[in-house]
């Protein structure tokens, strides 16, 4: 299976006390802190209805993955069995794209929206953000 090529557009980054994966717990409920989401400039006018205590997805590009990994031990607990990734969270996958519930806690002008939880290393470039809808689990 081939397809055209695609390309994904840098929109920001994140800015985070955590600086490496050893500082990241397995889950963003698992106690993160909050992290702010700098958004370029250019995208100023797409944050237009983000609004203070409203939960959001923001996507991110997982920058350090491993994309040639395709199984690996769930939470990286050796005693569990070997799943494939796309059963998994783990971040090394083939397309290392994170997907991450958070809620926005302040917004700064013109580009900065502080949240949290967002269990994402100093420095991840984020590729989009979306509202999550009332129907949204």
């Amino acid at each position: 299976m081939k397809h055209d090529a695609f390309q994904l557009r840098q929109i920001g980054i994140i800015r985070s006390q955590l600086k490496n994966v050893h500082d990241c717990r397995h889950q963003e409920w698992e106690g993160a802190a909050r992290a702010w989401i700098e958004v370029d400039p250019g995208y100023r006018e797409a944050l237009e209805g983000i609004e203070v205590d409203s939960e959001i997805l923001v996507l991110t590009w997982l920058h350090l993955a491993d994309r040639s990994i395709l199984k690996v031990h769930p939470r990286g607990n050796p005693e569990s069995p070997m799943r494939g990734v796309f059963a998994t969270r783990s971040p090394h996958r083939p397309n290392p794209i994170g997907l991450h519930r958070t809620r926005v806690i302040s917004m700064e002008p013109p580009c900065r929206v502080q949240v949290q939880p967002l269990e994402v290393i100093d420095k991840t470039p984020v590729v989009d953000i979306k509202s999550v809808l009332a129907g949204d689990r």
